[in-house]
């Protein structure tokens, strides 16, 4: 039996996870749980899955044996929150599932640092990551000639840029083919998501920024290509469901039934489109920061999350967001992403900067 300790229990990736735990409660125990600030929601979970520790990131500072016990560690922790976790899952050793973007956006360096000293295994969790994962055979370090990322385009890819002031968070979080948390939904809108994925696809297969591209694939069924030195090409396929990639992070290389097989004839037609990076510009940005490396991401990551939070509440329009992000990237000094420390004090200043150009505080 496989022994899970499972940060961000009450967020969208959290609940699925136990959904399959419960499906399959001779494969799987829980041994913590770590929510965010929904006591509610894990004082039921912790009647449910009896783990040895649970508890609110919000009451205090995480448990010095929080990973004793566990074999997997399955991150999903929304934002930078989440990179404390991972680290400390590294620095134990653990098998790492790895939900939460931020940790390798923000922390690549010091969690591939920390997984190799204590070596610890890294398994994405994202769709397109694990699309990856499974064409590169479970191997991360295998050879490979070029990533192609697919994005969905979000609910605007087909909307002219001088419309996209209107819309609304609402119109935002409709998203068209994925149910997800409320933050990576803004952020598949505007396309940073897809930008910290190329950051993510950088630190995972050690790959350069040249040689990881991104397509907008409305459908959703092709989660990510890997192309070869003799030109053949790889791909994941399935329906949107993010059971299948969280599932088979905690099972591979076994795979147990858990989602509909994909129906091609009744699909018809897949399709393919170039990003549309003009109209919007946080793709570029995020690569801009991942290039520039050190603190850069922390950088651009710490002023997306100000930014989605002020869009979500109304206080700015959605163009915005990009706005702010690209001001503190201009006016914020990098360094050298030395220490845990270190980043947390990049993303404190950002926010509080980012709060200054939203707000005029």
């Amino acid at each position: 039996m496989q022994k899970i300790a499972l940060i961000g229990s009450t967020g969208s990736i959290g609940k699925q996870v136990l959904e399959i735990v419960r499906r399959y409660p001779a494969e799987f125990s829980v041994t913590a749980l770590v929510a965010g600030s929904d006591e509610a929601a894990l004082a039921a979970q912790k009647a449910e899955f009896r783990p040895r520790i649970a508890y609110c990131a919000s009451r205090g500072e995480m448990p010095e044996d929080l990973f004793d016990d566990c074999d997997t560690a399955l991150i999903a922790a929304a934002g930078f929150s989440g990179l404390g976790y991972t680290l400390a899952a590294a620095r134990a050793g653990k098998k790492i599932a790895l939900a939460n973007k931020e940790s390798l956006v923000c922390g690549g360096a010091l969690v591939i640092a920390a997984a190799q000293d204590g070596g610890a295994q890294i398994v994405p969790v994202d769709s397109e990551h694990s699309a990856i994962f499974q064409a590169l055979s479970f191997d991360r370090a295998a050879s490979f000639e070029r990533l192609v990322l697919t994005a969905s385009g979000g609910p605007f890819f087909g909307m002219e840029q001088g419309s996209l002031a209107a819309v609304t968070a609402a119109d935002a979080l409709n998203h068209p083919t994925w149910h997800m948390g409320s933050k990576i939904t803004i952020d598949s809108a505007t396309l940073l998501n897809k930008g910290y994925e190329v950051i993510e696809a950088h630190w995972l297969y050690n790959a350069a920024f040249d040689r990881i591209d991104a397509v907008v694939h409305p459908e959703s069924i092709v989660h990510s290509l890997v192309y070869f030195s003799d030109g053949a090409a790889l791909a994941q396929l399935g329906y949107p469901d993010m059971r299948v990639p969280i599932q088979l992070a905690l099972t591979y290389p076994r795979r147990l039934p858990c989602a509909p097989q994909l129906d091609l004839v009744k699909l018809g037609a897949l399709h393919f489109y170039p990003l549309p990076r003009e109209k919007f510009p946080c793709f570029d940005l995020a690569l801009s920061a991942g290039r520039a490396g050190g603190t850069a991401p922390t950088v651009l990551n710490g002023a997306a999350e100000t930014a989605v939070k002020a869009f979500l509440e109304g206080s700015i329009t959605f163009p915005q967001i990009a706005e702010t992000i690209e001001d503190a990237l201009n006016k914020i000094s990098f360094t050298a992403a030395d220490c845990y420390e270190t980043l947390r004090e990049a993303d404190l200043l950002t926010r509080r900067a980012a709060t200054a150009f939203i707000y005029g505080k």
